[in-house]
């Protein structure tokens, strides 16, 4: 089932900074791949040589212990250099991830014995314009947002898929997102969920007002170039990050990434569906409210 060519001989373990737990569980897991003859790494995500150390060639893997957002982080300092991730789930939702606090002891196992596939995932680019100034590039793995500000005020979103004008939408915001991006904010505005491997940009509107309201599905290798029109502040958030403030004109064009993320699956590729049912059926986000 593996794709790689040469066994696992050392990994970095990275935690979700502000979780105690997932910090003395990378430890745990640490010790246990030290145990078998695996060099193992603790460190940050946020270390600033981690780029350097990944690129060199290091490491063979990174294992990430935390939620969807830990994954989402990973993937960003792993895919210019190729290096896959396990993800062990200690958030809410783990849509991302597979393995569990519990069941990792038992899943590790078969990692060392190559009982495992690769799952690519595709990113977006993003790239913000004020006339013909780059102000900002993104590589996504869930989705660029161009939306309102603070102020409760539709924006005017002028639309062109592979330069050909859409519409333009008066809405809260649009999305642009990938397949592994559909089960996040997309899936919250009412977007379709697309499955993983699917190579394809989704557009989704936020609160449109008299405008199309239907997500729109691009074919593999399309491109979407939003420009915003407003009296009043825009942002753009890729991947969920601060937003950053937008003038009246400015675009943002979104196109597949050159880069591709890749997570390490144990179970057979039906295991999105089968695991989709329980988190749809479960918020864990509202934790003990009824």
């Amino acid at each position: 089932m593996s794709e790689q060519g040469s066994p696992i001989r050392s990994v970095v373990i990275v935690a979700h900074p502000s979780m105690p737990e997932a910090t003395l569980e990378a430890q745990k897991v640490a010790e246990w791949f030290t145990q078998r003859g695996v060099r193992a790494v603790l460190a940050a995500l946020n270390d600033p040589d981690m780029h350097a150390r990944l690129q060199q060639g290091e490491f063979d893997l990174l294992v990430a212990l935390g939620g969807d957002g830990t994954m989402l982080r990973a993937g960003h300092l792993c895919a210019p250099h190729q290096v896959p991730i396990l993800g062990i789930n200690l958030g809410r939702f783990g849509f991302l991830i597979e393995v569990g606090k519990k069941t990792w002891p038992e899943r590790l196992p078969l990692l060392l014995e190559g009982k495992f596939w690769q799952e690519k995932r595709m990113m977006l680019r993003g790239i913000h314009y004020r006339g013909d100034q780059v102000l900002g590039q993104w590589d996504v793995l869930n989705e660029v947002v161009v939306s309102r500000g603070q102020m409760v005020r539709p924006v005017h979103l002028t639309t062109r898929l592979d330069g050909a004008f859409l519409t333009t939408y008066v809405a809260d915001g649009l999305i642009a997102s990938t397949a592994t991006g559909s089960t996040a904010y997309a899936l919250a505005a009412g977007g379709p969920i697309l499955p993983p491997e699917l190579r394809s940009i989704l557009i989704v509107p936020v609160a449109p007002h008299l405008s199309v309201d239907r997500a729109i599905v691009l074919a593999e290798g399309s491109s979407a170039s939003i420009t915003v029109y407003t009296t009043h502040q825009a942002v753009i958030s890729p991947d969920g990050q601060a937003p950053l403030p937008m003038e009246d004109g400015d675009r943002v064009d979104v196109s597949g990434s050159p880069l591709t993320v890749c997570f390490l699956r144990f179970q057979d590729p039906g295991y999105f569906y089968r695991n989709l049912t329980s988190h749809m059926n479960r918020n864990p986000s509202t934790g003990a409210i009824p």
